[in-house]
């Protein structure tokens, strides 16, 4: 059922290789790599330097059913190849994602990149350029890097205390944005309240059907109607693969009311802005459908959004191709701030601390983001979000003397263009965790302070002032 932790901590290095043993580390480790991102990543990588072009069968085997509807896949590999001659200079696996960073002539570097299903089958292959991160070594560092016209940002560091949030560094927190999939924190927290409660069990079973049926991410929506899955299975894809189709079901399986009633329990600044409480077919559908349906929404109040959302139930129409212009302005996907991202993670490290079984610690450590140094942090949670015009990412860091801290990047523009694919937010986020004895345990801070965790934007107010 879960993807196991394969690659996702990395131990520290005792000094800094050089270039060479760096890319000789790298071949060394991607051989012995004998998990489905490994076998994956090598075959990919032979795609590049074999002589031949992949027969079709080689690729039917390799990716989604769906993928032979994607393109003519043996130009793009010769397109590939006149990049080359490469060399693996890294590779970063971490649970169904994967990196092989590759350098080609003239010092041109590019990032190999794969996200595998849960059955091991290539869902995304891509080759692009690498892209820079700038080292960081203080919090001016990192909003001078994140400065982009055209876009907001926001960053936002804490340090969990018994007393409170100890704000490591705060710029615009209390700014509600889009946040795509980090809606689904939401989620795991109301159903983990749901099953102490007893009126939900882990190994009770959901059935897919046509009207659950989403978009990516994920791979449940490629299920055949009437699967059954546990909520234990559906809620491990909803975090660790951010399963579009999986939240739908777990959200369907709760009710709305259950769920809006948890985000003020959860602590959400305004749960206005999050009802009624959307699924994300009702997202894709809302801001990438009928357009007189959108139009529509915007003119509604809360009940006849309501009353809209009960008319529009069924099939979905829509499909990945249609999505292009952005549609947050709209309120078509789910606004947070960053205090409330900070609140539904600390929650949800309590609820892990109450649940005796193991199941939501397992959920929510499934997927770190990105390589983490086991030797510093013994607990990660992580989520992504995005759609077109937004890109958040966030992380609970907790080392092995059990203080624990959070970090949320958010960005959200009016064109999807200014945004990108999340490798540069994310690398940052990277940068920032890597640099995390300079900018989060000592923390050059902009206005160091504690506040009580209700008087977070007190307490981000005044360090902002500093």
């Amino acid at each position: 059922m879960a993807e196991g932790r394969q690659g996702a901590m990395m131990k520290k290095a005792d000094s800094v290789p050089t270039p060479a043993e760096a890319a000789l580390a790298a071949q060394t480790a991607l051989a012995a790599d004998d998990s489905p991102m490994g076998d994956a990543a090598r075959w990919a990588m032979g795609l590049l330097t074999s002589s031949g072009l992949p027969r079709p069968e080689d690729v039917a085997a390799r990716f989604i059913p769906t993928f032979a509807a994607a393109g003519n896949f043996a130009e793009t590999v010769r397109e590939w190849r006149s990049k080359g001659p490469f060399t693996v200079r890294a590779y970063h696996p971490v649970a169904h994602k994967g990196w092989v960073v590759l350098s080609a002539p003239a010092g041109v570097r590019y990032i190999l990149s794969l996200t595998l299903d849960s059955s091991g089958l290539i869902r995304i292959l891509t080759l692009k350029p690498e892209t820079v991160i700038p080292d960081m070594v203080t919090w001016n560092d990192v909003e001078e890097t994140l400065h982009t016209p055209g876009v907001q940002h926001s960053v936002y560091a804490v340090r969990l205390t018994p007393d409170g949030h100890e704000v490591l560094h705060a710029s615009a927190p209390e700014r509600p944005m889009p946040t795509g999939s980090a809606y689904k924190l939401y989620l795991m927290r109301a159903l983990v309240a749901e099953i102490e409660k007893g009126t939900v069990g882990w190994d009770e079973i959901l059935t897919l059907t046509p009207e659950l049926r989403s978009l990516p991410t994920g791979d449940m929506q490629d299920l055949p109607d009437g699967t059954r899955v546990t909520v234990r299975e559906t809620a491990h894809k909803m975090i660790a693969l951010s399963d579009n189709t999986g939240a739908d079901l777990v959200a369907d399986r709760l009710g709305r009311e259950v769920v809006e009633r948890s985000l003020a329990a959860a602590g959400h600044h305004d749960p206005s802005l999050m009802r009624p409480f959307l699924t994300s077919h009702e997202v894709f559908e809302l801001g990438w459908g009928d357009p007189e349906r959108r139009a529509e929404w915007v003119r509604q109040d809360e009940a006849g959004r309501r009353e809209l959302l009960e008319k529009m139930a069924g099939v979905m129409t829509v499909r990945g191709s249609d999505l292009g212009a952005t549609v947050h302005q709209l309120g078509i996907d789910w606004h947070m701030d960053a205090f409330d991202v900070v609140r539904v993670l600390e929650g949800l490290l309590q609820d892990s601390g109450r649940d005796t079984s193991g199941t939501v610690e397992e959920i929510l450590t499934a997927y770190p983001g990105l390589l983490i140094d086991e030797e510093r942090w013994r607990r990660v949670y992580f989520k992504a979000g995005s759609s077109p015009g937004v890109m958040m990412f966030c992380w609970l860091l907790q080392d092995h003397a059990g203080i624990s801290y959070v970090l949320v990047l958010r960005q959200s523009a009016d064109e999807q263009r200014l945004i990108g694919d999340g490798l540069f937010l994310r690398g940052i986020g990277a940068k920032i965790i890597e640099a995390e004895a300079k900018l989060l345990s000592s923390g050059e801070r902009r206005g160091a302070g504690t506040a009580a965790a209700g008087d977070d934007r007190a307490s981000a107010g005044e360090a902002a002032r500093r």
